[in-house]
């Protein structure tokens, strides 16, 4: 027996409407923020995450699915959409001139990493990005859109974290200051933070390990270091926030785990996933698009996981809608019947009926057992067939009456 491979599974239908909700409250979010649906590949060149992400991310380093193709060009599986949508503007225009985009898409996304709790190795990303707009009401707007769809969702328990990680004119100094830091706790530090004092330092405070998390609240604070213009924009957005009556968390802990953030970095956190506890994360990357080549557009969007927000949502008893079920089964008495019961059901649907009929030359009985979780069974036997008529049973109510072929549809529409 072959079985899916580790990280990965199968979303079954018991859970797929589920899904199917949380995407469609999405799209109507998105709508009413003025954000349009685009489609991506799942596979890029390699060279646009390794430029986009940054080479000394553990994503790129450790994460990333990487092959040759046929052709013996460098192919990896998306790890994240980010670089992929600013890929898309690029490629196809959509910032010329000074225009913006709001662009959304979802999708499965690739990382090796070790599976657990909302976290798998292929996993599902809704993606929402601003692009072309500097200014910091775009970054409270993102904000705002995650939220939106959070509160349409019915989560609660949700905490927003918000930190600046400055620019390329200010974050030299702090850098600076943390490896001067954190060299001074180098018996103290894991074998990755280690690695990363001398190349990524930032990375150092996103550890995720006791020991060096301890370390890393001793850290300088980046606010001391920030350059006027990413102070200003870091006080704007506090200011959108509160504006909007969003309270929010300061932690200068927070850096992100991808290089092309600049100023506003944010998560969302929710208490009902314990450490791995994000359920939303973004900011402003206003150098990604000259870092794959496509000269200055700047910024800012958010990702969430559709695994994790469906387990909040379970966890906290939200509701996902009324799972899909067939309303009308159509049964034959006899075998002569089951023409005229395909033809019925074929009919219902027409009309926008959801039905059910047997394709497998099951018993009567059979049927009826089949028929039990729908609201009505439509029911052709021999006497029907000749008088040109159907027995409509109310499956809920336990009442019958016989109704005329040609009108069986509307009788069922005026019902349903």
């Amino acid at each position: 027996m072959i079985s899916a491979p580790r990280g990965t599974r199968d979303i079954l239908p018991a859970e797929s409407w589920q899904w199917a909700f949380i995407v469609r409250t999405a799209s109507q979010v998105m709508d009413s923020f003025g954000f349009r649906e685009i489609h991506l590949p799942v596979f890029e060149h390699t060279e646009l995450f390794a430029r986009g992400v940054g080479e000394t991310t553990d994503i790129v380093e450790k994460e990333m699915y990487t092959f040759n193709d046929r052709g013996g060009r460098s192919i990896t599986l998306r790890p994240e959409a980010t670089a992929g949508v600013m890929r898309c503007a690029i490629e196809n225009n959509l910032c010329v001139q000074g225009a913006s985009a709001k662009l959304w898409n979802w999708g499965p996304m690739f990382r090796h990493e070790r599976p657990q709790k909302g976290r798998y190795r292929q996993f599902y990303q809704i993606d929402a990005e601003c692009l072309g707009i500097a200014g910091p009401m775009a970054d409270v707007e993102i904000i705002s859109l995650s939220l939106e769809l959070f509160r349409r969702l019915g989560l609660k328990n949700l905490e927003v974290v918000i930190n600046s990680v400055g620019c390329e004119k200010c974050r030299p100094v702090y850098r600076q200051k943390l490896i001067d830091y954190f060299s001074a706790h180098k018996e103290s530090l894991c074998e990755t933070c280690l690695d990363r004092l001398e190349r990524n330092p930032l990375r150092i405070l996103d550890c995720k390990k006791e020991e060096c998390g301890k370390i890393a609240d001793g850290a300088p604070d980046i606010f001391d270091s920030l350059c006027p213009e990413c102070r200003e924009h870091f006080a704007q957005v506090r200011a959108g926030l509160e504006r909007l009556g969003f309270p929010y968390r300061l932690s200068k802990r927070l850096v992100r785990g991808l290089d092309y953030y600049t100023k506003t970095a944010y998560e969302i956190l929710s208490g009902n996933l314990g450490a791995q506890n994000a359920v939303a994360g973004g900011g402003r990357y206003d150098n990604l698009a000259s870092a794959i080549g496509g000269g200055k557009i700047p910024g800012v969007g958010f990702a969430c996981g559709l695994d994790r927000v469906a387990l909040v949502m379970e966890e906290q008893g939200c509701s996902f809608g009324e799972a899909p079920a067939v309303q009308v089964y159509c049964a034959a008495l006899d075998e002569a019947s089951r023409g005229d019961v395909q033809v019925l059901t074929h009919e219902l649907r027409k009309a926008g009926i959801s039905a059910e009929c047997d394709t497998a030359g099951r018993s009567f009985k059979v049927q009826m057992r089949n028929a039990g979780n729908c609201r009505f069974a439509c029911i052709i036997g021999e006497s029907e067939r000749e008088n040109g008529s159907v027995a409509v049973k109310d499956m809920k109510e336990g009442s019958q009456e016989s109704v005329a072929v040609s009108e069986a549809v509307r009788y069922i529409q005026d019902r349903v």
